[in-house]
């Protein structure tokens, strides 16, 4: 059975957050719920969510920055893994994306997230011979 993903609201803020930290997709640098309020809120972003009884089952963050689309937290709770809902998850992503005219969806997965890197390998994704680099904003001082 295809679970139901649908556009995630502000009432959902909380749940989403819980699920990313049960998940382990958060960092002490990016504020989870400013993740969430800035994908709501932006004309090219989203988060979309599965519900199950329990409530929010998992997620998948979406945006298209004019030239790629990306995906963030995916998530899925631990007692609705290896259901099939990761991967539709990610066909909902996808669907998105291209309703948004996204010619190519990246993603970034930690080195050592063997699994993770697993699940979207198997999903047909592949390696990008790219590095990427960055900065923190809020600490360059405005130079």
């Amino acid at each position: 059975m295809t679970p139901e993903i649908e556009l995630a609201t502000a009432a959902d803020a909380s749940a989403v957050i819980a699920l990313w930290h049960a998940c382990g997709l958060t960092r002490p640098w990016n504020d989870p719920a400013t993740d969430f309020a800035l994908a709501l809120g932006g004309a090219a972003s989203t988060v979309l969510v599965a519900r199950g009884d329990g409530g929010v089952t998992g997620s998948v963050m979406v945006g298209f920055d004019g030239h790629r689309g990306w995906v963030y937290y995916l998530a899925v709770a631990s007692e609705a893994r290896r259901s099939g809902l990761g991967r539709a998850l990610m066909a909902a992503a996808e669907r998105w994306l291209r309703e948004c005219g996204a010619p190519k969806l990246q993603l970034m997965v930690r080195g050592d997230n063997t699994a993770a890197l697993g699940f979207y390998e198997a999903l047909g994704l592949a390696r990008q011979d790219v590095v990427v680099l960055g900065r923190f904003l809020a600490d360059a001082g405005g130079e």
